[in-house]
């Protein structure tokens, strides 16, 4: 990390150290974003199939553009954090996925569709790395100033996340007794108070925080290895991940004739990490470092499609048939656990001075870019009438492909 990101490091403090007003409201922002965003994601690959009739390999396609104009384009935000500071990304952000929430939800043309997608994702694209990054450089000031390893603050962003997963779905579920037009509104309502309060809380500048030009880092950023390999690694993970809203539901459909429980596996995940997450990151920073504990992460996740690939040729439906689907979601919530906090904690040791917006931007973007590649194709797997288990492999082995290319782990545990 760069001494610039340690000029305003919080006092220690003995025990059970507390965050600063600033990582409280951070952590809240993650929390409110997701119950937002989740109220309608989960839902969007059925109402785009059964909805309005795209056909499989165009679903994918259009989960793909969003993640990438989101993942894809954090490089913008996270740079534009650099130059201008996190309030005016974050406000500006909030505002324009209001406007396409409200917009999806009368979408019904296929460039309508994707209009309001695209214009969700890059909406995310401004203020989640402005979010994250400071959320970063804050959780290295909290390590050095002796109140813990960076990764607890991570972890207690990633459950504040995941809270707002699990209450996003199930307002959704609720909602879709309507509409999806209804879901929608209700995302956009949910991103005005976002705005209204952050409008009101978030300081004019961080102290601390440098701006930085905008020109000048992009060619160092492709020189460093390590970080992109650490991008590729991630980025395998993300298009896991991704699966939660594309071979999930239809894996879902297929067994129990509707999407109805995708609202309670999504509940189960974010519910597992709300309870576990902590305690995971605890025992790993004890035991493994960062690099085996992004390993051993992504072994779980492809253990989770395997299951569901051993399970697919017997064709079991009902209560039995949404047990491997049951079982890919522990699995991959155990991996996630265990990938996503130390991946973020590994970026200020690989970011240039003054770049940390522009690396964590530059992390989801490789990443963005790998699903995008990704989705259409596994779209395509799912619709390609191969034998069932197929997509499913296909998809196990790409988390175990990412282990070899794991950069060289920094010093110190996870």
């Amino acid at each position: 990390m760069t001494q610039e990101t340690t000029a305003t490091a919080p006092p220690a403090t003995r025990g059970r150290a507390r965050l600063t007003p600033l990582l409280r409201l951070l952590v809240l922002t993650q929390l409110a974003f997701n119950i937002g965003f989740y109220a309608v994601l989960p839902f969007l690959a059925d109402h785009l199939g059964e909805g309005i009739g795209m056909a499989g390999w165009l679903v994918g396609l259009v989960l793909g553009l969003r993640t990438f104009s989101q993942q894809g384009l954090f490089v913008v935000g996270g740079a534009l954090a650099d130059r201008y500071g996190i309030r005016p990304v974050v406000l500006t952000g909030c505002g324009l996925r209001i406007a396409g929430f409200g917009w999806l939800g009368y979408a019904e043309a296929t460039w309508s569709v994707l209009g309001a997608v695209l214009l969700i994702g890059f909406a995310a694209a401004l203020f989640s790395p402005a979010v994250e990054s400071e959320v970063a450089r804050q959780a290295v000031l909290w390590e050095e100033s002796g109140a813990g390893p960076r990764t607890r603050v991570l972890a207690l962003f990633t459950v504040a996340g995941q809270a707002g997963a699990f209450t996003g779905p199930l307002l959704g579920a609720l909602l879709l007794g309507v509409d999806f037009r209804t879901a929608c509104l209700a995302g956009a309502g949910v991103f005005v108070l976002v705005l209204a309060g952050h409008a009101w809380l978030l300081p004019q500048r961080v102290p601390g925080r440098p701006r930085t030009r905008v020109r000048g880092g992009g060619r160092l950023l492709l020189r460093n290895r390590p970080f992109l390999a650490l991008c590729c690694a991630y980025g395998a993970y993300l298009l896991a991940y991704n699966q939660f809203y594309l071979a999930l539901p239809a894996e879902v459909v297929r067994a129990a004739g509707s999407q109805a429980p995708l609202a309670w596996l999504f509940a189960l995940s974010s519910l597992l990490v709300v309870a576990a997450q902590l305690p995971v990151t605890r025992w790993a920073g004890e035991r493994l470092t960062s690099r085996r504990s992004m390993a051993a992460g992504l072994v779980l996740i492809g253990g989770g499609f395997a299951v569901v690939a051993a399970a697919r040729p017997a064709g079991w439906t009902g209560t039995a048939g949404l047990l491997p689907a049951a079982a890919f979601v522990v699995l991959l919530t155990l991996g996630q656990m265990l990938v996503a906090p130390v991946a973020r904690a590994w970026v200020p040791d690989l970011a240039e001075d003054g770049r940390l917006g522009l690396y964590t931007g530059a992390l989801s973007s490789v990443s963005g870019l790998i699903v995008l590649a990704g989705s259409s194709v596994v779209g395509s797997l799912l619709d390609s009438g191969l034998p069932a288990a197929v997509p499913w492999l296909v998809l196990a082995a790409v988390p175990l492909a990412a282990v070899g290319l794991l950069p060289r782990e920094r010093q110190g545990p996870a």
